[in-house]
């Protein structure tokens, strides 16, 4: 059965509900409510053409009627900031400062543009006091440079003030492990078994160590200010996370590691141990002595006396 297709009549049309004062918005994923005439607040901007208008029928939505925007979900916190007081408070260290200039380049916002420019453009300059904090907003190219030079052990890159305060911070490494102990004629037998490795440390230090082997599922969408707990490498070798964590100057500071076993009326020679261990490591912590003497030897020694505390636990 055809049904009529129904036309409102231009009456109708003209009398559609306007702009309710308090707004709901969909940037990017992320929900955000605000009151019209703070998006109103600066014209001639993409925001005030959206809202100025009488009706909000032509505008897109989601599917629980919020109004949707697709740009950066993250940094439209600072751009809705800016416009409620026309002032811009970033957080120490933030990495996307370049990221955030497009975005008030895209909303056509020149007073943000101002504001933002100095400090962009001062960012190649490693001496300026004033950019201290702009440091993490520099070219792919000059981080991987003060990579190099962090790493190299120079005095005038890790000493520096401003490398300390981009590079400097701890990372843990946590593994829950398993070792399958076997009599000694049994040649298959599989030792070490790491079920996932876990980084735990400031989003932004761990995304520059790993990379793109971090997987980020269980903590998605934090800033890179923050901290997390949550991170796992996509690989479970132990010793290429620390092969990472030493190309980028780290060195191993402490570790623990809790053991379990069975009963002894339960024990058997293939019966698995399993141990939970953390390894937390530092950035520049005597890089000269570390330069000198290598990284490997106290992590070595550590795997060995993990290996002879479960080698003396199956001699119970």
């Amino acid at each position: 059965m055809a049904m009529k297709e129904t036309v409102l009549p231009i009456s109708e049309v003209s009398n559609c509900p306007p702009f309710p004062e308090v707004i709901e918005l969909n940037v990017g994923g992320q929900v955000y409510v605000t009151k019209r005439a703070t998006l109103l607040s600066v014209p001639d901007t993409p925001l005030h053409a959206m809202f100025a208008r009488r009706a909000p029928r032509e505008l897109p939505r989601d599917s629980r009627g919020r109004f949707f925007i697709d740009r950066d979900g993250f940094l439209f916190r600072y751009v809705l900031d800016f416009l409620r007081d026309r002032q811009l408070v970033l957080p120490e260290h933030f990495p996307e400062r370049e990221r955030l200039q497009r975005e008030a380049e895209h909303f056509q916002l020149g007073e943000l543009l101002r504001i933002l420019g100095p400090k962009v453009a001062k960012q190649g300059s490693l001496n300026d006091e004033g950019c201290q904090s702009d440091i993490e907003e520099s070219s792919q190219s000059s981080e991987l440079q003060l990579g190099r030079t962090s790493g190299s052990g120079a005095v005038s890159g890790p000493f520096s003030s401003t490398a300390q305060d981009k590079r400097s911070g701890f990372i843990t490494i946590g593994y829950r492990g398993s070792y399958t102990m076997v009599r000694d004629n049994q040649t298959d037998a599989k030792f070490r078994r790491v079920a996932r490795i876990m980084v735990c440390g400031r989003i932004a230090l761990a995304k520059e160590v790993f990379g793109d082997t971090l997987n980020e599922s269980r903590d998605p969408d934090r800033p890179p200010e923050k901290y997390t707990s949550r991170f796992y490498l996509k690989f479970t070798h132990l010793e290429q996370a620390f092969d990472r964590l030493s190309e980028s100057g780290f060195n191993m500071v402490a570790c623990n590691s809790t053991g379990t076993a069975a009963f002894v009326n339960q024990y058997r020679d293939d019966k698995i141990w399993s141990s939970y261990t953390e390894y937390i490591f530092f950035s520049h912590v005597l890089p000269i002595l570390w330069k000198c003497f290598g990284g490997y030897w106290d992590i070595l020694s550590v795997l060995w006396w993990e290996y002879s505390f479960f080698k003396k636990s199956s001699k119970r």
